[in-house]
């Protein structure tokens, strides 16, 4: 009996000594990103009794079984899922906010409408060359913002692009380190169960940097994982219907392509990805709506040039001549001023002679210009990417909301609290001094039946 109280024991203390130490482990490791709170598992020791029958079962103490990891895998996914949502809706922010900047700083609302009031002066005085020299300022300015614009809106898509292109050579380099991390949980499985929480401590540690990779790669885009039975993950991206990105121990490559409109598109082999998340979804949303402010930009600056040229060439310039083209170019980037010559505006009606006071043909522009409105269709594309902005920045809002409840829920019951881990210590402390004093006690038994004889 004496031999077994022993034994029972320390048994308790070796458990107790285990406590201890992953106690201290959750302690040091509080603030650790990706950790994941540790308790031992313990499970009564049962083994056949020596002194009745084969079938009677004696009690031995007790025994650690494992490591539990207390990460609940739905609140995991939880706050993956939110997290990537709102990676993706600050992406998209971020992107949009950059768009609307090139756009307004570029001043092309003030210049088109100074462009325009410069020829209602004008038809005042269609022969003063102060007047005309105003014009042909007013119409440079208007090309040089339009170029601003354009450049600006080509700095932003090249700034996009460069993210989309490093968030994917960050997802593969991610993804490789889990296809290693994969491989080390398949080797170090043995026997234990992957729809068990028990594992090793080693095997802890190597699930928690699984779930901080799996973490870190849907930042970047939204990823559906599985959970074998030796604890790899498999992984596909853009979700459950996506190409796999990583299968155990293998890895696919996600690959981008700039496509000729400037966005980008992504594939893993042949397979096309489409993502609902992460930043890199973001970017590309950015790219689209970047991509339609610079069409529509475009297509005012040739509109702009198109009813300014046409009208010239129905009347006269200052000198008599046909009105030449004053304007070149059919894009934002590439709209420039043909002429510095106040004298080439065609105010007059066609065949009018040399330094005619009509100003038919420039009744004619201003008239085909109101038709035109570039004033109200720059406000409209101006209001459109601020638009674009408040809806994203508002989604952002409510995802934050909602991640950072997940995040909340899964802390409280993954992360460590230093409270509970203080009353642990003392608690596993006294258990082991308990049953040092058993095993004490078991000693004098031991000795005061020995001095019997």
């Amino acid at each position: 009996m004496t031999s077994n109280l022993l034994s029972i024991a320390a048994s308790g203390a070796r458990a107790a000594e285990i406590a201890l130490d992953l106690t201290g482990q959750n302690i040091s490791n509080a603030s650790t990103d990706g950790y994941v709170r540790r308790t031992a598992n313990t499970v009564e020791v049962a083994s056949a009794s020596s002194w009745s029958t084969a079938n009677d079962v004696s009690l031995s103490g007790v025994t650690v079984s494992g490591i539990v990891r207390n990460a609940d895998s739905f609140l995991q996914s939880e706050a993956r899922r939110t997290a990537s949502d709102t990676a993706q809706a600050t992406s998209t922010v971020s992107g949009l906010t950059d768009v609307e900047t090139a756009v307004e700083n570029s001043g092309v609302f003030t210049a088109i409408g100074t462009f325009t009031n410069s020829l209602t002066t004008l038809a005042q005085n269609p022969t003063d060359s102060s007047a005309r020299a105003t014009v042909i300022q007013a119409a440079s300015t208007m090309t040089s913002a339009f170029q601003i614009a354009a450049q600006g809106l080509s700095a932003t898509q090249t700034g996009l692009q460069g993210e989309v292109t490093n968030g994917v050579s960050q997802i593969n380099t991610l993804g490789t380190q889990l296809a290693a991390i994969n491989t080390q949980l398949s080797a170090t499985s043995g026997a234990s169960s992957i729809n068990s929480d028990v594992t090793t401590s080693d095997r802890a540690s190597l699930m928690d940097k699984r779930d901080s990779l799996l973490d870190q790669i849907s930042q970047y885009a939204n990823i559906a994982t599985t959970i074998q039975a030796d604890g790899s993950a498999n992984v596909n991206i853009g979700g459950v219907s996506g190409p796999p990105l990583v299968t155990g121990t293998s890895t696919n490559t996600l690959t981008t392509t700039t496509n000729s409109d400037g966005t980008e598109s992504l594939a893993v082999g042949n397979a096309a990805v489409t993502l609902g998340g992460g930043s890199i979804a973001g970017n590309q949303a950015a790219l689209t709506k970047l991509n339609q402010i610079g069409t529509n930009l475009d297509s005012l600056a040739s509109s702009i040039a198109t009813t300014v040229n046409t009208q010239q060439a129905s009347g006269s310039d200052l000198t008599g001549t046909t009105g030449a083209a004053l304007f070149s170019g059919t894009t934002a980037a590439t709209l420039t001023m043909t002429t510095s010559n106040g004298s080439a505006i065609a105010t007059a009606a066609g065949g009018s002679a040399a330094k005619s006071a009509d100003t038919t043909n420039l009744t004619a522009l201003t008239s085909a210009l109101t038709t035109l409105d570039p004033a109200g269709t720059m406000n409209a594309i101006l209001t459109d990417i601020s638009g674009s902005v408040s809806s994203a920045t508002t989604t952002q809002t409510t995802l934050q909301t909602l991640s950072s409840a997940a995040a909340s829920s899964l802390s409280a019951q993954a992360g460590v609290d230093l409270n509970t881990e203080a009353v642990n210590l003392v608690k596993y402390q006294q258990a082991f001094q308990a049953s040092a004093k058993v095993m004490q006690t078991a000693s004098d038994i031991f000795t005061s039946m020995l001095n019997l004889h």
